[in-house]
């Protein structure tokens, strides 16, 4: 049976506040989330710094090796949010004024200020993207091919992903389920490979962590298909319970 394609992502994740630990990164659960309801598995995530350079090369190198990439932070309108102009220099296009994108703010802050030189920054694109649609601030996305340009700030960037739903090509959802056992992995881990080899399509991954002044481990069965899942989740529950484990069926 050939196998089946697999769609892949990247995420990177650009700004300095994020290296420097003044901000804590809350994308990348929910893009990661968001893909996977696409069909399309997050890859790699990557966070560089605000930086022409750094920027580029990591976009050439992420939107080459995936199908997509999904890149946050650096949109927005003071003189450090560099992205678009990164993303350009990367793609060797020029920085254009988006008139829709334009239209869009212009409408916005009609009644908020007007239009400013510095809210007119986010009305720049690579030359040739298209938009993404933000409800909330009117600031949009861009779209550049095969890379999709967010803002930071996590509210915005679903209202971003929203408007993207169901519009890249994708595969099957991965599918999970994921069981729980008070037991060092370490005592179970030739269990979780014999199992995982016996259901060729699905894929065991091990959690371990520390509570109550006790070892022990989540067990998360993913496959794209869910009757190959249901039965190596039946299987590994079944081993686990042989070898004398109490397992909690939906985790710990």
């Amino acid at each position: 049976m050939a196998s089946e394609r697999i769609w892949t992502a990247a995420l990177l994740v650009i700004g300095d506040e994020i290296l420097s630990g003044r901000t804590q990164d809350r994308n990348i659960a929910q893009i990661a989330a968001w893909l996977n309801l696409q069909g399309i598995r997050l890859a790699e995530v990557r966070v560089v710094a605000d930086d022409m350079d750094r920027i580029g090369a990591a976009v050439n190198a992420l939107r080459a090796e995936n199908d997509y990439l999904v890149t946050t932070g650096g949109i927005g309108p003071t003189h450090d949010d560099i992205t678009v102009e990164a993303i350009a220099a990367a793609l060797g296009l020029a920085v254009v004024v988006h008139p829709r994108a334009r239209a869009i703010l212009e409408a916005y802050y009609a009644s908020r200020g007007g239009i400013t030189e510095a809210r007119l920054r986010m009305a720049r694109v690579p030359e040739g993207a298209e938009l993404i649609e933000n409800r909330m601030s009117g600031a949009p996305g861009i779209r550049l091919g095969n890379i999709f340009i967010l803002a930071g700030v996590p509210h915005i960037a679903t209202l971003m992903l929203e408007a993207l739903s169901g519009q890249l090509e994708g595969g099957k959802p991965l599918l999970s389920r994921t069981l729980g056992c008070w037991v060092a992995e370490s005592e179970v881990a030739e269990l979780l490979q014999n199992v995982e080899r016996e259901h060729p399509g699905t894929q065991i991954g091990s959690y371990p962590f520390f509570r109550e002044g006790k070892v022990g481990a989540n067990f998360v069965i993913r496959s794209t298909d869910p009757d190959l899942l249901e039965a190596c989740a039946a299987n590994l529950l079944s081993r686990l319970r042989a070898e004398g484990c109490e397992v909690a069926e939906a985790g710990i």
